[in-house]
Parts: structure tokens; sequence; C-alpha cells
């Protein structure tokens, strides 16, 4: 199932085709959650709230508006403002996340190599403003497209290329970053 073919189903019978919907997103809204918050828990909390928020939402909308939605900007758009409003509530403690999985056929030194450089990537992320780091995580983490992020953030695709153009240069002066080039 595509994400195209998806809309229609939910528009038909939200009931019976929301969970292909979470199957097919939960890695996606998970991975971009734990890059905002840097907490595995907060993580999870915020991916499963996004998925409740966007099934009222969608429990709401008629469907004609479920069928011409484009639903994978929409959700990231959901999980953004829910770490929004997780940050302005509280200013949540910081937690070191594990570094990229590596293969176990790349050895030990490889593994340890690709942590560190994980963790590296992650506190450097860290410095960023919150405007920056969802920009340039949407697009060099996530693989959205400028106009997808665009959408995301409700901002001029001019806006969020400056953004992302920031993002990595601000990246480049903390932790001389080669990977986001």
């Amino acid at each position: 199932m595509d994400e195209t073919g998806l809309a229609p189903l939910l528009a038909c019978d939200l009931d019976a085709h929301f969970e292909v919907l979470v199957v097919h997103f939960q890695d996606r809204l998970y991975r971009f959650a734990l890059r905002l918050s840097s907490n595995t828990e907060d993580a999870e909390e915020i991916t499963q709230d996004a998925f409740i928020k966007a099934y009222r939402a969608l429990k709401t909308y008629p469907a004609d508006r479920i069928k011409a939605m484009a639903l994978r900007p929409w959700l990231y758009q959901i999980v953004l403002n829910v770490w929004k409003n997780r940050v302005r509530r509280k200013k949540l403690p910081r937690v070191e996340m594990d570094g990229e999985i590596v293969s176990p056929a790349e050895g030990p030194d490889r593994q340890a190599e690709a942590t560190a450089r994980g963790e590296e990537i992650m506190r450097a992320l860290e410095t960023l403003p919150g405007r920056l780091r969802a920009a340039v995580v949407l697009r060099h983490v996530e693989g959205l497209s400028y106009a997808e992020i665009a959408s995301v953030l409700d901002q001029p695709v001019g806006t969020v290329k400056s953004n992302v153009h920031r993002g990595l240069g601000a990246l480049r002066e903390v932790r001389s970053l080669e990977v986001w080039t």
C-alpha cells in the first residue's frame, strides 16, 4: 500500500484502515519525533499523541477532504505541533540517544565510529533553534521535499530553503560535519 492509495481507503472506512496508516507511517514519524526530542520515551509519546490527534481529526473531516489530503506532510505537521506543545509546556531534560544502527557485519570498530558520529550529529542538532532543526531533519533525515516541508511548517518554500541552508551552516560551524553536504 502506498500513500496515495491510503487516503481514499481512509475516506471510505476510517476505522477499518487507520491501522494501515499507523503501520505505514509509525517508523518515520517516530524517527522524526526522536530527532526533535532526543529522548526515546518522549518520541514514543509524541508519536502516539500524533496518531490520536490524526484519528480524531480524520473522524471529523468529510470524505472528500480526506481523499484530497497529502497524508505524509499532514502527519509530520501533527508530530511537529505535538512536540512544540510539549516544549512550550515544560522544558524536557535532554537525554543522549543511541547512535545510528549499524550492521553487525561491519565490525565493532565501524559500529563504534558510527555510534560516535550519530551522537555527534544529535548533539549538534540540539544546538539548533527549533525552526532550523525541524527544517534540517525533515529535509536530510526524513527526505521530504521542500514543498512538503513548507506544508508541514506552514512556511513559504523560500523560507524553508533558507532555514535548511542556515541550519546546515550552523551545523558545519558547530561540529564541522561533512555528513550534511
